[in-house]
């Protein structure tokens, strides 16, 4: 995460997932993982559950994000930045 993080330009607001089909691709694949991690927490409130695993899929959930930030800075992409309405 760090080696790629540091190839690519700093956030300065939230971005949209897109980029381009690749990256779409591992946005989706962070969604599904943070689905994941909330199930996972509702869960929790039953049954007893391993302790690596919440922070795991954090983990794994920031990983997918920089991917796909990653792949969308080297093949050329735009990052589409998020704007409130108004």
């Amino acid at each position: 995460i760090d080696e790629m993080e540091a190839q690519l330009p700093p956030l300065q607001n939230f971005i949209l997932p897109g980029g381009c089909l690749p990256a779409s691709h591992a946005h989706v694949a962070r969604c599904v993982c943070r689905r994941a991690e909330r199930l996972v927490v509702s869960l929790a409130e039953t049954e007893a559950i391993p302790g690596e695993i919440l922070p795991y899929l954090n983990r794994l959930s920031d990983y997918l994000f920089v991917v796909a930030r990653f792949i969308t800075h080297q093949l050329g992409g735009i990052e589409s930045p998020w704007m409130p309405a108004r």
